[in-house]
């Protein structure tokens, strides 16, 4: 199957529609934010749900902790601020209120990666997605699109226990059909192939794709994995996939040390040895630049996708 898009859109708005969707579905859905409503998307949640709604401010600390105590008295809060906010700032708070309690708290935090964009190295966390999966109990999901991201909310409602949800400010392409079903744990095969395994999460996923027709061009067969769940992992599709092809190529907005190619070496090195070669930032901050010329400049392109393929096929032979 060929993935196309028709239109952008920016995956905190799907975490946005998926918010007020969530709140419709089941009444004991609360909502909290640090002063970011608007770039939380959460706007049409507070219009329709105001006594569901909690402006905390420029608190986050505080704000886990009312979430956690929220969630000890039934109630299923969703929290909402920035990616560096959310988990670097409240670390102690989530780690001793949220994780070691197993509170049912999501943490929902957008303005991931480098694709923030002019925002700079402050704000553009690259090793989130490690602080959080080392987290006893805690799961952690990074979709690909709009509709993913908005599917992905609606999913965690119904997930009992801490939740970390990753998505991020840029508009991006539309390609994963609205009607998909999202499974918490499960990857989703988007391409088959039998020269290498491309497996990817976020953004990434898009360009793995794009990396994929150009691999086809030269005569490569890639298959395209695209994992929204970083932990638990799913670990069978992985092994599967490289037990046809031979080789891996790991591709995330993050950090490669702490993030899913960390995981999936992890798996290789214990189940199933097999060459594998990284795409992510290398133990670096970012930078102020457009979305698409972080993306070059950091190593996060299709071409990037496609020159690591072609490196780990020749280690495989």
């Amino acid at each position: 199957m060929k993935y196309i898009y028709t239109e952008k859109k920016d995956t905190r708005s799907g975490f946005g529609d998926g918010l007020l969707e969530a709140a419709k579905k089941n009444e004991d859905v609360l909502a909290l934010c640090a002063d970011l409503t608007g770039s939380l998307k959460m706007d049409a949640f507070e219009k329709e749900f105001p006594d569901r709604f909690f402006q905390v401010g420029i608190a986050e600390a505080n704000m886990i902790g009312i979430a956690a105590g929220m969630a000890q008295s039934g109630k299923i809060p969703f929290t909402g601020t920035f990616a560096n906010f959310s988990t670097g700032r409240v670390y102690d708070q989530i780690r001793q209120s949220v994780a070691y309690s197993g509170a049912n708290v999501k943490i929902c935090a957008s303005h991931a990666g480098v694709t923030l964009g002019e925002d700079g190295a402050t704000h553009q966390i690259l090793e989130d997605i490690g602080l959080m999966k080392m987290l006893p109990g805690m799961t952690v999901i990074n979709p690909c699109d709009y509709n993913q991201t908005k599917a992905a909310t609606l999913a965690i409602l119904d997930h009992d226990g801490p939740v970390y949800l990753r998505f991020g400010r840029p508009k991006w392409p539309v390609f994963i059909p609205e009607d998909q079903e999202f499974v918490i744990g499960k990857g989703i095969l988007l391409q088959e192939g039998s020269d290498v395994s491309i497996v990817a999460t976020g953004h990434l996923v898009w360009e793995a794709l794009q990396a994929a027709e150009k691999l086809e061009k030269d005569g490569i067969s890639a298959e395209v994995i695209n994992i929204h769940t970083i932990k638990p992992l799913d670990e069978e599709i992985i092994l599967k996939s490289v037990q046809k092809t031979g080789c891996l190529v790991s591709a995330e907005e993050h950090n490669i040390y702490g993030g899913l190619g960390e995981s999936i070496a992890r798996l290789l090195s214990t189940q199933h040895p097999a060459p594998q070669e990284f795409v992510g930032t290398q133990d670096t901050f970012g930078e102020s630049g457009t979305p698409e010329e972080l993306m070059v400049k950091y190593g996060l392109s299709a071409e990037d996708i496609v020159e690591k393929a072609k490196k780990v096929i020749k280690r495989k032979s």
